[in-house]
């Protein structure tokens, strides 16, 4: 299992707009095949930061995923509503494999 990590920076004035671009994602995304963990808008601390995160199994998932996203009529909407609301500044995307499963136990309890 691999985790692409999306850090945006986005327009502090355009948040409503990115949240929209999230929430879109957010049907797309689990329907063209990659496991959404979510998308995170600023709230406190910086006002410019935001974050994308999901799960595919492989690279070759990940390849077979963005076609179906690219094919997708809300994952075309999507992209043409950033690239004409220009809310996103930057994006970068890292790509990290969990390295500290197992995790243990804790019987329900959260630490």
């Amino acid at each position: 299992m691999l985790t692409c990590i999306i850090r945006y920076r986005i327009d502090p004035a355009k948040k409503a707009q990115f949240e929209q671009y999230a929430r879109n994602w957010g049907q797309a995304i689990p329907r063209c095949g990659a496991d959404l963990v979510g998308y995170y808008a600023p709230h406190e601390g910086s006002s410019t930061l935001a974050y994308g995160i999901y799960n595919v199994d492989s690279l070759a998932a990940y390849e077979a995923y963005r076609a179906r996203l690219a094919a997708d009529p809300l994952g075309r909407e999507n992209y043409e509503f950033a690239q004409r609301e220009r809310f996103l500044l930057r994006e970068d995307r890292v790509w990290l494999k969990l390295a500290s499963a197992p995790h243990a136990d804790t019987g329900g309890r959260s630490a």
